[in-house]
């Protein structure tokens, strides 16, 4: 019981560690320090994490691999969406201070 009650909490805390950084980036709508990368290896490792948790039949770490897995889709959504707004912006930026010239 000990066992489950430390693995629940090293689960929230990572959740919680994970999920304010989505939060943050998708608050200020910046990409500035978040690698596309970061995403795709999240993704990757909790993916294989989750399946290697259910094959060994441990419900904590399913469960937290899991919502890791779901965090970095969201997280790779929301990169891709503020690096769009962002190439958009700097395109009219450019546009318009060569209009100015």
């Amino acid at each position: 019981m000990m066992t489950e009650i430390v693995g629940w909490i090293s689960a929230a805390i990572l959740a919680a560690t994970i999920s304010r950084q989505v939060y943050t980036q998708w608050r200020t709508k910046s990409v500035a320090g978040v690698s596309k990368w970061l995403f795709i290896g999240q993704l990757s490792a909790s993916l294989g994490f989750t399946v290697y948790s259910y094959l060994v039949e441990n419900t904590v770490f399913v469960l937290t691999n899991f919502f890791m897995f779901m965090t970095a889709v969201v997280g790779q959504f929301i990169y891709m969406h503020n690096k769009r707004r962002q190439d958009r912006e700097q395109g009219r930026e450019t546009q318009d201070s060569k209009a100015a010239a």
